[in-house]
């Protein structure tokens, strides 16, 4: 039974949901997940396997990710690890995939490290949850990319199936550990 660390980073609490979603997922099969968030002082070091969630605003992922990204590169590469975006144009046919998604091909870019496994999850619209001027940068963006722009719009686009394939393979991935 491996140990598997599923670190998130995020703004409306998406991707933690989504990384308890795998934890569950995992624990079916035997495994044992704890999730935590990506700056919540919790050492990868003592798990054998490490997953990291971020979401996306205004277009980027924290600057935290990449920081820890960073200072655990060498820890990243010798044991199996995933890393996983969440953001709304993952809800587009031809954008869902860790090759076609713009938002994670942008963070590997800059990252250092190259997971073993990627993947990417549709993010949640809630125009309730955001302030006056992001509430109006979304609704562009929405009109702009022929989405929804009523502004009592809540509806999550996450596949949780695919959340649940992915963590079958975060499961196999974690068993390959030397």
């Amino acid at each position: 039974m491996a140990n598997i660390l599923l670190l998130y980073s995020t703004v409306y609490g998406l991707s933690k949901k989504i990384c308890e979603r795998i934890q569950a997922t995992l624990r079916d099969q035997g495994q044992f997940a704890e999730v935590a968030p990506l700056a919540g002082g919790v050492d990868p070091a003592a798990y054998d396997a490490i997953v990291i969630g971020a979401s996306i605003k205004h277009g980027k992922h924290h600057p935290a990710v990449l920081e820890f990204i960073r200072s655990h590169k060498g820890l990243l590469d010798a044991k199996p690890s995933a890393l996983f975006s969440v953001n709304l144009v993952a809800r587009k046919p031809g954008r869902n995939t860790p090759q076609t998604n713009p938002y994670l091909k942008r963070l590997l870019a800059k990252s250092p490290w190259t997971p073993k496994l990627t993947g990417v999850f549709a993010g949640e619209l809630d125009y309730s949850r955001y302030g006056p001027l992001d509430r109006q940068m979304m609704r562009f963006v929405m009109w702009i990319n022929k989405g929804p722009t009523d502004l009592a719009t809540q509806v999550q686009f996450t596949d949780w199936d695919e959340v649940d394939r992915f963590a079958g393979r975060v499961a196999a991935l974690a068993d390959s550990r030397g």
